[in-house]
This record gives structure tokens, sequence and C-alpha cells, in this order.
């Protein structure tokens, strides 16, 4: 019985031990769950005591304006807004979502979203745009707004998609949903006349705004050749005949669009820029400029293809240089940052037969005698495949007897050299300077005046004729 009523207490000690202990976890948790739904909510809901969001103008005078706009990724939506005479100060943020307003947050709810593991709307990536109406009325810097991005993709911007790339209008006042569903209904009668879609930009009150981190302010300032995102449509936003006479300055005139009559409908290649757009710039200067390859080329600043041809998706990036066959797209570039090498082993991939890419990008070899080029003897000069540029002279050229093409001497310029340890062997590889592609070798057994002798394999030569005089 002692033993008995031993175990019994020892029980009740235990039992009153785990009463306690669950006491205590339930006022641990009532603790951390209002500290953290305090926190939560304080993020969640960023609205001043005047329920309306806390937006600062800075130092701007006290009749300045702001309205919040998304066009996509914010990067190039704010360094076309800031272009707009007037505008005083355009800022990124994160509007209209019931989450934390920060880029992890949005970027980790959107996963979340896409995979069914999380409800709630999130953010969409914006910019707050200040101005002075003095200067330019909200029309003006809606019709900004609307050229320049594609208000009809929803949940996405080019390649950009998600909810949080959504296209948004969130007014401040009734006056300025007024006036943003006005411009909806002025834009929207012109797209339908240029074929284009229904408008699918969200126009609301604003109820929620994050600015975004510091990295994310002034992005294309700070990176010049950034990033250069929004080409828009490429259809002008009517003249606007309201609260300013003439055209609204955020009126820009669209490049005509390329006739593709005009074109090669064979083959050819056309680069799509936008306005200040600095590799753009850096890729015409260091390859446009510079065109030797048999693929025609244009460049244009209008985002729709060339008429009567077709693009396989809407442009979402500048430069991205198209290559179009029989009129319709068959590959693109996109994103040039000075990279010719990178843009050049594209190019060749969709050029090149397997058998000569094989060579060109993996170092092959073509058997000795089965290669092209082993008995052009005509005057004339032997170029790159791809970038056109010339390699050899054909007086240049002679008979090593090895069933390769042979010569004792580059274009001056035309090559670099680089080690080659594969295969056991030590030699000297011969590259394109112009594309980078593996030509062959070059060894010491030439004739003179070099007395070197570039092995090459014929198959990745481009033989063209000198003129007849």
């Amino acid at each position: 019985m002692g033993m008995l009523q031993k175990n019994n207490e020892v029980t009740a000690l235990r039992a009153r031990l785990m009463a306690c202990l669950k006491v205590l976890m339930v006022a641990m948790l009532v603790v951390v769950g209002v500290t953290a739904c305090s926190q939560e909510k304080s993020a969640m809901n960023p609205l001043g005591p005047s329920g309306k969001p806390p937006i600062t103008l800075k130092n701007n005078p006290a009749s300045a304006e702001s309205v919040v706009l998304g066009m996509g990724c914010f990067w190039g939506a704010e360094k076309r807004m800031s272009e707009l005479s007037g505008v005083l100060d355009v800022e990124s943020g994160y509007a209209n979502g019931d989450i934390p307003g920060n880029y992890e947050a949005v970027l980790a709810h959107e996963r979340a979203l896409h995979y069914g593991k999380a409800q709630g709307r999130n953010h969409a990536e914006v910019v707050k745009v200040t101005f002075d109406p003095a200067k330019v009325n909200l029309s003006e810097v809606l019709a900004r707004f609307w050229e320049s991005h594609d208000p009809t993709q929803g949940d996405r911007q080019g390649n950009d998609i998600g909810s949080n790339y959504r296209s948004v209008i969130y007014t401040q006042s009734d006056a300025q949903l007024q006036t943003a569903l006005k411009t909806r209904d002025v834009y929207q009668q012109a797209l339908t006349a240029a074929g284009k879609g229904n408008i699918t930009t969200e126009i609301a009150p604003l109820t929620a705004y994050f600015s975004a981190e510091d990295y994310h302010q002034d992005y294309l300032k700070k990176n010049p050749n950034g990033y250069c995102g929004l080409g828009g449509t490429g259809v002008s936003y009517p003249v606007a005949t309201g609260e300013r006479s003439g055209t609204p300055k955020s009126t820009r005139v669209v490049a005509q669009r390329l006739d593709g009559k005009t074109l090669d409908v064979t083959r050819q290649l056309v680069v799509f820029e936008a306005e200040d757009c600095g590799y753009c710039k850096q890729f015409k200067k260091e390859v446009f400029d510079h065109w030797k390859s048999s693929v025609p080329v244009v460049r244009t600043l209008n985002p729709n293809p060339p008429t009567g041809w077709v693009l396989e998706k809407s442009l979402f990036a500048t430069p991205t240089i198209v290559l179009f066959e029989r009129g319709k797209e068959v590959s693109r570039y996109t994103g040039y940052n000075g990279d010719q090498k990178r843009f050049w082993h594209w190019l060749g991939f969709q050029l090149l037969t397997p058998e000569q890419r094989k060579i060109a990008f993996e170092q092959g070899t073509e058997y000795p005698g089965t290669g092209s080029h082993l008995d052009e003897k005509r005057p004339g000069t032997f170029v790159d495949p791809i970038t056109g540029a010339p390699l050899f002279r054909s007086d240049t050229k002679f008979n090593s007897g090895t069933g390769w093409p042979s010569f004792f001497n580059p274009v001056p310029g035309s090559i670099t050299l680089h080690e080659d340890a594969a295969h056991g062997m030590t030699r000297v590889e011969v590259r394109s300077a112009s594309s980078g592609i593996h030509l062959g070798h070059v060894f010491d057994d030439g004739p003179p005046p070099t007395h070197k002798r570039y092995c090459i394999n014929g198959n990745v030569l481009k033989f063209v004729p000198d003129a007849v005089k």
C-alpha cells in the first residue's frame, strides 16, 4: 500500500507541474502573439490618423501634388517619369498590398501566391510622382504613364511576371480618380484603333504606400548603363483638349514602325532601342557601327515588329536584338551589356550548322581533306562566318599538304592566340578576335617570310571574293 500511495503522489505532482507549465506557455504565447500582431498591423496598415497614406512632399511647393503609378519594374518607370518637365520628384516604392512593404517580402509573397501557399494581396512596384500643377497637369503626367509601358498585359510587364508588376494608378482624391479614368478611356480608343488589346490597369484610391530601399532609388542614375525596361506599345497618347491647350508635354513623337516590305524577309536582324538607353548607345558604338556580318541589321525606336511581321512576345527591355526569318521571330538577345563575345555567340548559334558550331564553340576539328576552301585560289578575303570580319587574305594561303587550309599571315588584329594543352599536347590555339570562335592552331613550320603555318578549319571560314574591277 505504501508503494501505491507514493506512486499516486508522484503522479499528482507531475499533473500539477504540467498544468503550471501549460499556463506559463499560454501566457508566453499571448505576449508573443500580441507583439507580432502589433508589428504586423503597423507594417501592413501604414495609414496615419487621417486614414490617408503618410506621403510627404519633401521641400516641394505647397501646391505640389503626387500620384502613385505602377508600370512594371520601378527602375525604368522612375527614370521615364522623372524626365517629364514639371515633375519635381519620383520615388520608387510598394503600394496597395496586404503585407509588409519591403523588397524581400514582396518577392516572397509573390512566390507563395504562385504556389498557392499564401493569401492576401501583394504590393505593386510603383513610383510616387510628385509634380507642380502650375507646370504640368495630371492629364499630362498620365499621358506619359500610358505611353511608357504596355497597360494591356495584366499581372506582368514583358518578362517581369507577377501581380507585383501589375499596371496601376493609385489616386489621392476623387478629382485624381476621375482624371485617371478619363485618360484611360482616351488611351483605350487609341489602342483599339491601333489593333491593341484592352487596358488592364487597376485604378483605385491609394490605401498603403512604402518607400523602396535606398539602393532602388535613382537606380538608373547610379547605373546609367543599366536595365532600360520600358518601351511601351508604340501608340501615342492623343492630344489633350482639357486643362491646357496644345499638346501635352508628355506626348512624344513615336518612331515610325519599320516597313517589313523594305527588309530582307529571308533573314533580318532588328535592334529595338529606347530613348536615353545607355546600353543601346553602347551596342551601337561597339557592334552596330562596325557591322560586317552577312545578315542585314536595322535599328528602331518603335517597339512593334516591322509591318506584316510577327514578334514571339512583347519586348520588355532594351536593347533587344531580334532575328527574323520569313517575317517571324526565331530568336532574340535581350540586355546587351558590353559582352560582345556573348552576343556573337548567340548569333553564331542561329547562323552556323551543327558541324560548324562544334568547331567554333567546342574547339572541334574537321577531318583533314573534308573542309571548305582547300582549293580556293581566287583573290579575296576569308572572313569570320558570324561577324564578317576579315581573317586571312588569299595571297597568304599556301598548300601545306595537311588537308586543312593554311596561311602564313593573318590580317592584322584579326586573331588572338591562346595556349592549348588539350589531348596531351602543347599547342597554340587561334581564335577570331571579333567573335572569339575557335579557328584552329598555329605552328612554326610555315614558309617565309613568317615561317608560320596557321592551320585553320575551313568550315568556319567564309570566302568573300574581291570585286571585279
